[in-house]
């Protein structure tokens, strides 16, 4: 049995997916979660919005004593995407404690950026 690390939920204030990349890399965001436990980790992502609704129980799941890189790109609620070019923060819940960092690349220009930070654990 492999010994759980991280906390159960997690915040990333800063989300925004640029609407335009340049040349050969597109502009995106991850969210990257490390499982250190036996058993897989059941996710629940809520996206939250300056001006609208929030987008809530996004499901994914995060095998046992595995990593995976969530483009928030790739992440729906019935159907809808997150939109480009507007602020956004987002939530992450677990069954089990989790590790959550947050990476964004930003290739509007020829000059990219590449952030990657840690997200705010809540214990």
């Amino acid at each position: 049995m492999h010994k759980h690390r991280g906390e159960k939920l997690w915040y990333i204030p800063d989300g925004y997916i640029p609407e335009t990349s340049s040349g050969t890399l597109t502009s995106h965001e991850s969210i990257c979660v490390l499982n250190t436990a036996s058993e897989e980790a059941l996710l629940k992502i809520t996206i939250f919005f300056e001006d609208r609704e929030p987008m809530e129980d996004i499901m994914v799941v995060v095998a046992a004593r595995r990593t995976k890189h969530i483009r928030t790109s790739s992440l729906h609620q019935e159907g809808a995407p997150i939109p480009i070019g507007v602020p956004y923060a987002i939530e992450v819940q677990s069954d089990v404690p989790i590790i959550v960092q947050y990476s964004r690349l930003d290739s509007t220009q020829a000059e990219n950026t590449l952030m990657s930070v840690m997200a705010y654990p809540i214990k």
